[in-house]
């Protein structure tokens, strides 16, 4: 999964699909096209930074920013195009758009967003999330076991989902990396992510160029292309089917490497 981030303050690539102070289409479209190119099997757009600290987005700007770019990326391209959306209207209008997929960080928790995405028949990627991003990094606190409180609060948003109408087989889940959690929370949950395979429904993953590599190597976001590769595998390793990335060329050697040599028997 490709990231394309069309907002202008996001924390890694924030403002790469802008002409001065306005969103261009055809650099969003490029950006899309390289990643499709390199690799990517789905471009995930986002219109809303969900960085540590970030303000609100107000509906009308988000679907400004998201819905053209799945439309003309939709058109353009052969690939499936995920909406980094918590929005009820923008999870429709993306739907209408061609969207293929429903990636809310709040786990269809904001009003609407449940119905909306019932109504739209699409897979939804549930993600888990401590707080919300203006202050999720303030004092998150977990009990004894954060793998086991990632897991319950899944398990219920799932429940609801059931709940709505949304078929088990629609879902997948993400813990969060990052999300309302210290660096010590991350490394426990990657390194026990495949206990989430328990709930039967595929794994996603978003470590890429994530701060946890800033706490441990001291090195600033256009550093951290090691990291994020070094985590990616691991995430794999131990059961991720999806990850989230912002370096698709590099990211897609590591993981022909590791095929390889999982199947060396038979190369």
């Amino acid at each position: 999964m490709g990231i394309l981030n069309t907002t202008p303050d996001s924390f890694s690539d924030g403002g790469n699909c802008y002409r001065g102070n306005s969103l261009s289409l055809d650099m969003a479209l490029r950006r899309a096209e390289e990643m499709v190119r390199l690799g990517a099997d789905i471009i995930d757009i986002g219109g809303e930074s969900t960085r540590p600290g970030a303000e609100p987005v107000s509906e009308a700007r988000e679907l400004q920013r998201v819905v053209p770019v799945v439309e003309i990326i939709n058109r353009e391209l052969d690939v499936v195009v995920s909406v980094d959306t918590s929005t009820p209207a923008v999870i429709r209008d993306a739907a209408a758009a061609g969207a293929g997929l429903i990636n809310d960080v709040r786990a269809l928790r904001r009003e609407g967003a449940l119905k909306a995405a019932a109504e739209t028949k699409l897979p939804i990627c549930l993600m888990h999330m401590q707080g919300e991003p203006d202050s999720m990094q303030c004092n998150p606190h977990y009990g004894e076991d954060v793998v086991e409180d990632v897991m319950v609060f899944l398990r219920e948003r799932i429940g609801e989902c059931e709940a709505a109408g949304i078929d088990r087989g629609r879902l997948l889940v993400d813990p969060g990396f990052g999300f309302g959690k210290t660096v010590a929370n991350n490394l426990t949950l990657l390194r026990d992510l495949e206990r989430l395979q328990d709930m039967g429904l595929p794994i996603l993953v978003g470590l890429s160029r994530k701060s946890m590599m800033g706490a441990l190597l001291g090195r600033n976001v256009d550093e951290r292309l090691p990291g994020s590769l070094a985590l990616m595998l691991m995430a794999v390793q131990r059961g991720a089917k999806i990850v989230r990335v912002h370096d698709v060329a590099a990211t897609q050697d590591v993981l022909k490497i590791y095929r390889v040599v999982e199947r060396a028997n038979t190369y």
